[in-house]
């Protein structure tokens, strides 16, 4: 039986995990709301929300995303929910993977996750908001736990292959 010198590295892999599952569940609850919406008028339905919700209809920024809403064709929200399911299957595959601690899912999350800090940043240079903050450090700290870890279980590789055999 092997002993893992630090058994939180299996922890917070299947934590990571988890979490990519939990936000594949949104992405997909989304991705059904997209398609839910298709064939309905949007702008009335974001109307009548804007109204429940005691927004003033005359402000400018309601009336501006009325109007981004209106440009929102059925084929466009057709590709967002597309786009919306896409995501969600990187999750799950990345998810599973994590939660099953293989190691070909550190090295694909590593690279997605990494790949999205840029869009991230820029995001926050553009319009900053709380939410968009806490995504980028979370991602970033996921980035960097994997770093790490995927360096330590290559340097374990190296020291095995590199002891003389019969040598534990």
């Amino acid at each position: 039986m092997t002993h893992n010198a630090n058994p939180d590295h299996s922890r917070w892999l299947v934590l990571i995990g988890v979490l990519k599952l939990l936000k594949a569940l949104l992405f997909i609850m989304l991705g059904v709301g997209a398609l839910h919406l298709l064939h309905k008028d949007l702008v009335d339905l974001l109307a009548h929300l804007i109204v429940a919700l005691r927004f003033d209809p005359e402000n400018h920024f309601v009336n501006l995303v009325l109007e981004k809403v209106a440009l929102i064709s059925p084929h466009r929200l057709r590709e967002i929910s597309i786009a919306i399911f896409c995501y969600a299957g990187l999750d799950i595959i990345e998810g599973t993977g994590l939660a099953l601690e293989k190691t070909w899912a550190e090295y694909l999350t590593l690279i997605i996750t990494a790949s999205f800090l840029p869009w991230e940043l820029f995001e926050i240079i553009r319009h900053v908001t709380w939410l968009k903050v806490i995504l980028l450090i979370l991602n970033t700290v996921v980035v960097i736990y994997l770093v790490f870890h995927v360096q330590g279980r290559i340097r374990a590789r190296a020291e095995q292959n590199s002891r003389p055999e019969g040598v534990q």
